[in-house]
């Protein structure tokens, strides 16, 4: 029998069908229209061009326009709010290094005005490089026992230069590992830090692998290993950490892409498949050789759960390192 309960519900479920129709159709067809792709570096950095190429990857599966925005300034926190505050509906995303953007923010930066963890939706990671032991090319170290051994014998009056935080922490890392008292000297920008080292003042630093690649080449500089384990395919020439000796020295620069929270989790999904699709095809994994750094593909799960074991290896890592929050 149908009683005039029955109808008055179908009633409802009739004036309410044409409400949910409309978001479920937008999701399917995601994207619709052009996506926007907030960078934190300055356009023509090398970094930039890492997003501009994911970017332009997906314009090309989408055939959606693939904006880059750089939002520069405050060690990357404009770009990062920038996302945070934006609507979530898959239409800005942040392709960005999360290891030291996402993972490390809670350590470098005393009052956050977001949740790393909580206030995205964790996309994929993309690609992964390191930080590298760099010396003058005319310097006369070979490995890193020789450099160690010349800095043990020289004590504080041998110097080194650091930089970003994974440079600080990978420095303590090593002086630790070879009991050495080496003077740390900060540096603002790289060409300072390059001019003293090719003229003898800094014995070493570590630096991001793909912003010394010219210098490499130019025969410049010399690299002795890498802050990761292992050898990066891109760079199977440059010795691991582990190899070179420093047991304890594990970091790596990974990137990956996130989306305000509660973005739709269909139109996250479709953006983790466009992403992994992109970071194995041929041309991406010439381009990441060519740039120093390692396919990486993932998915949401493993990158919330890398992202939430690295914040707090961070904090290990900021003890360490004496790191402190501007």
């Amino acid at each position: 029998m149908f009683t005039r309960r029955d109808l008055l519900r179908a009633g409802a479920l009739a004036s309410a069908a044409p409400l949910s129709i409309g978001p479920l159709r937008a999701q399917a067809d995601y994207p619709s229209g052009p996506i926007k792709a907030i960078a934190m570096f300055a356009p023509g950095t090398g970094a930039d061009a890492k997003v501009r190429f994911y970017a332009h990857k997906l314009g090309e599966k989408t055939g959606k326009s693939v904006i880059v925005e750089n939002r520069i300034g405050a060690m990357g926190n404009i770009a990062t709010e920038t996302v945070v505050r934006s609507k979530p509906d898959g239409y800005t995303i942040y392709i960005a290094p999360g290891s030291s953007m996402l993972a490390a923010a809670p350590q470098l930066f005393k009052k956050l005005s977001y949740d790393p963890v909580n206030d995205f939706e964790h996309i994929t990671t993309l690609n992964y490089s390191a930080f590298a032991l760099c010396v003058a090319a005319n310097a006369p170290f070979e490995t890193v026992g020789q450099l160690a051994a010349h800095l043990k014998q020289k004590g504080q009056e041998a110097f080194y230069a650091s930089s970003a935080p994974p440079s600080v922490v990978a420095a303590e890392i090593f002086k630790q590992k070879f009991g050495l008292s080496t003077t740390e000297v900060k540096y603002r920008t790289q060409q300072n830090l390059y001019s003293d080292m090719f003229e003898g003042r800094i014995a070493f630093t570590w630096l991001d692998f793909i912003s010394v690649a010219a210098h490499r080449k130019a025969g410049r500089l010399r690299l002795l290993c890498m802050a990761c384990a292992d050898r990066l395919k891109s760079a199977p020439d440059i010795p691991g950490a582990k190899e070179a000796g420093i047991d304890d020295l594990n970091i790596r620069n990974w990137w990956s892409v996130h989306v305000p929270a509660k973005t739709p989790k269909a139109v996250c999904d479709r953006l983790e498949a466009l992403f992994n699709e992109i970071a194995v095809e041929p041309d991406t994994l010439k381009w990441l050789e060519i740039n120093g750094s390692d396919p990486m593909p993932g998915n949401s799960k493993m990158l919330r759960e890398l992202l939430i074991r690295e914040t707090q290896d961070w904090a290990g890592y900021a003890k360490l390192a004496k790191l402190e929050a501007s």
